[in-house]
């Protein structure tokens, strides 16, 4: 089984962009590309939804050689660059496949409509984080309201430059 990391950037009050989906607070480092490239070292698939896609496509930072990207979106007619696969069918079946068989970690990066779908279907198996130290105050959330409260286990956790914290969590099912 191949393990689902819901990964982002977020302010410390728990948004992964300003209400516009800009994210030009966020603080760059070299201990963020070191940790970032060690995180992707164990990735092979990309997973994000649209609105993350255009996002990452304005930051350049999208269809990268070495790993398959998906982009989950039910408006968009076409994928939209070469190197990018268009999923427009239902997002939990289509990932419980890709975890269940063969490759590498999968990452979902950013975009809290997506992680509250495949969350809701038991899917995601950690969470990583960068928590910036800054409060935006509204704006895209990480976490979108939830069914049912999921616990989590603390697994890792590193102080980062300009005041930043990395943290991954471990999803904790009942009889783990």
């Amino acid at each position: 089984m191949r393990i689902v990391t819901y990964g982002a950037a977020c302010s410390l009050d728990g948004y992964i962009a300003r209400s516009s989906g800009a994210v030009d607070w966020l603080l760059w480092s070299k201990d963020v590309t070191r940790v970032n490239s060690a995180y992707l070292s164990r990735v092979d698939t990309i997973l994000m939804g649209r609105k993350t896609y255009e996002i990452g496509r304005e930051l350049g930072a999208v269809a990268t050689p070495g790993y398959t990207t998906y982009v989950f979106s039910r408006t968009l007619e076409r994928a939209p660059e070469s190197g990018v696969n268009l999923i427009r069918e239902d997002a939990t079946a289509f990932v419980a496949d890709l975890r269940a068989g063969a490759g590498k970690e999968i990452c979902l990066m950013g975009g809290g409509e997506l992680a509250a779908t495949l969350f809701a279907a038991d899917l995601i198996d950690q969470v990583g984080v960068n928590i910036q130290p800054l409060l935006l105050g509204e704006g895209v959330p990480l976490f979108r309201p939830m069914r049912r409260p999921i616990e989590l286990e603390l697994i890792q956790t590193e102080q980062l430059a300009r005041g930043c914290v990395y943290a991954v969590y471990r999803v904790r099912r009942p009889g783990l």
